[in-house]
C-alpha cells in the first residue's frame, strides 16, 4: 500500500498507510510497556524423581507502580508454561506446571521467557531471562524387596525385640535388687508388704536398615540405585536407614531430612 500510494499519489492511500503505521507503532509500544518491569521466578518442589512429573511453581512479579500487565505468559524450555490474564501493579501472580526429567543428577532451568500478545495480538513481544534455578533430580523409583524378603523378618514394618528397658510395655513386678532406679519402684504395692517391688518394662527397639547398593538385585547400576531410592523413601519415616555406596557409608538415622540426604547421595552417585 505504501508503494501504491507513492506511485499513484493518492492521498487516501497515504492516509491509510499512515494510520496503519501509527497503529503498529502505538500497539507495539503498549505491548513492550506491558511486559516491562516484570521478573520471573521458578520454584522447584522439594522432591523431584526422574521419570515422574514434578509440580513446579512459576511466579511473576510486576514491579511497575501504576500499570497492570495483561495476558502475560511464562514459558520454560520445552514449551510448557502458564498464562496469567492480568498481573496487578506492584503485585505477583503464580501458577503450576508439571515438568519431567529423564535422568537423575544435577539439573537446572537456565532460562525462562516472558511473552504477551497484548493489546491486539498483532505482535507478540517477549523477553528471555536467565534463570539460576538449580536442583537435584532423585533416582527413578523402582519397587524393590520389602523388609522380610531377605529373611530379616516375616512381616512388613518394624520388627521388635523385647528386653529389659524403660520404653516398652510393663511386663512384670519383681523384688527390688538394689540396682534399679528409684523411679522404677512400685510404691503402692510396696506399701502393702515389707519388701520393695519394682516394675520391669520391655525394651522395644527397631533395628536399623542399612542399604548396601552392591547387594541389591538388578543387572545394571541404575536399577540398583532405583531400588535403593524406593527403599529409602519407603522406610526412612518409620525406622533408621543407612546407606553403603562402595566405600562410602552413611550411618543409619530417621527422619525426612536424613531421607533427603540419602536420596541426594544416590542421585549424584557416579555423576560427580
Amino acid at each position: 500500500m505504501g508503494f501504491s500510494a507513492v506511485n499513484t499519489g493518492n492521498n487516501l492511500l497515504f492516509l491509510v498507510v499512515s494510520g496503519l503505521l501509527a497503529f503498529m507503532s502505538v500497539t507495539g509500544y503498549v505491548g513492550m510497556r506491558n511486559i516491562k518491569g516484570l521478573t520471573p521466578e521458578v520454584i522447584p518442589p522439594a522432591e523431584i524423581f526422574a521419570g515422574t512429573a514434578a509440580p513446579f511453581r512459576l511466579r511473576i512479579h510486576n514491579h511497575k507502580r501504576h500499570v497492570t500487565s495483561f495476558l502475560v505468559r511464562l514459558e520454560c524450555p520445552g514449551g510448557q508454561g502458564v498464562t496469567f490474564p492480568l498481573v496487578g501493579r506492584k503485585a505477583s501472580a503464580e501458577g503450576d506446571i508439571a515438568l519431567t526429567f529423564p535422568d537423575r543428577g544435577h539439573a537446572a532451568i537456565d532460562r525462562i521467557t516472558i511473552s504477551s500478545p497484548f493489546p491486539v495480538n498483532f505482535f507478540t513481544r517477549y523477553w528471555t531471562f536467565a534463570s539460576d534455578s538449580r536442583f537435584v533430580v532423585f533416582p527413578r523409583l523402582l519397587a524393590g524387596m520389602t523388609v522380610g524378603d531377605n529373611g530379616e523378618t516375616g512381616r512388613q514394618g518394624s520388627s521388635t525385640r523385647q528386653d529389659r528397658g524403660l520404653d516398652g510395655e510393663l511386663e512384670r513386678i519383681t523384688a527390688y535388687s538394689g540396682s534399679e532406679p528409684l523411679r522404677m519402684i512400685h510404691w503402692k504395692l510396696s506399701a502393702r508388704g515389707e519388701d520393695l517391688l519394682v516394675k520391669e518394662f520391655g525394651r522395644q527397639a527397631t533395628p536399623p536398615l542399612v542399604i548396601d547398593l552392591d547387594s541389591l538385585p538388578g543387572q545394571v547400576l541404575e536399577q540398583r540405585i532405583s531400588r535403593a531410592a524406593w527403599l529409602v523413601r519407603r522406610w526412612v519415616p518409620l525406622r533408621p536407614v543407612g546407606l553403603r555406596c562402595g566405600k562410602r557409608v552413611i550411618p543409619a538415622e530417621i527422619g525426612r531430612r536424613h531421607g533427603m540426604k540419602l536420596l541426594t547421595e544416590l542421585a549424584l552417585y557416579g555423576r560427580d
